[in-house]
């Protein structure tokens, strides 16, 4: 009997995904994206890069009785670390001590990560497991200086998977300090002008 062939993708497309995709009519060309090498399972430069440029993210956990949850993590640009090819990690800090992800990770470690940047509108999900680390060092390695904040405990994400979706039906919002900057810089630009308007004014006759 021959072997049924597995692709990074299963991660997400499982038969019955795949049985739906039939039914709608996108499974041709995802089992060519598949042949085609599939997703990429190593965290590249850019990558990276996006990571570590994030200022929010989503983790998605579930019980093990399937129950899902999602819960958003932010902190400064590069409050996640890429700490190798493979991992991701993040100093958890303390918030309402729900402890929901928490929780879901003691008895099922099967983890996703939804980042998006929609000043650029760009999406990445990044499938894989995760474990809390209480670990004193390691939190202190993961916490952003001078931010204002208490970590309680590190996470750790180990990727399986990753995938960038495209822009579409993303709305495009700029970050508050990116509007401020590009606001501040047009009035320092209107000042100059009406400085200048007014020493030409002066001279004329």
């Amino acid at each position: 009997m021959e072997a049924i062939r597995q692709f990074s993708s299963d991660v997400a497309f499982t038969p019955s995904v795949k049985a739906f995709q039939t039914r709608k009519g996108s499974r041709h060309a995802y089992a060519r994206m598949e042949e085609g090498g599939g997703w990429e399972t190593v965290i590249t430069d850019d990558l990276e890069a996006f990571i570590e440029a994030r200022d929010s993210v989503f983790l998605a956990t579930a019980s093990a009785q399937g129950q899902p949850y999602v819960q958003h993590r932010g902190g400064p640009p590069g409050f996640l670390h890429v700490l190798d090819p493979h991992t991701i990690g993040f100093a958890d800090f303390d918030g309402n001590r729900q402890f929901i992800s928490s929780g879901n990770l003691q008895e099922n470690a099967k983890a996703q990560l939804f980042l998006i940047d929609h000043e650029a509108r760009r999406r990445v999900k990044i499938w894989g497991e995760a474990r809390v680390v209480d670990n004193d060092a390691l939190l202190s390695r993961m916490m952003p200086a001078g931010y204002n904040a208490r970590g309680q405990q590190a996470i750790l994400f180990t990727v399986s998977a990753w995938d960038v979706n495209c822009p579409k039906h993303i709305p495009r919002r700029l970050d508050a300090t990116t509007v401020d900057l590009a606001l501040a810089e047009r009035d320092r630009r209107i000042a100059a002008l009406e400085a200048e308007l007014r020493l030409l004014r002066a001279n004329v006759p």
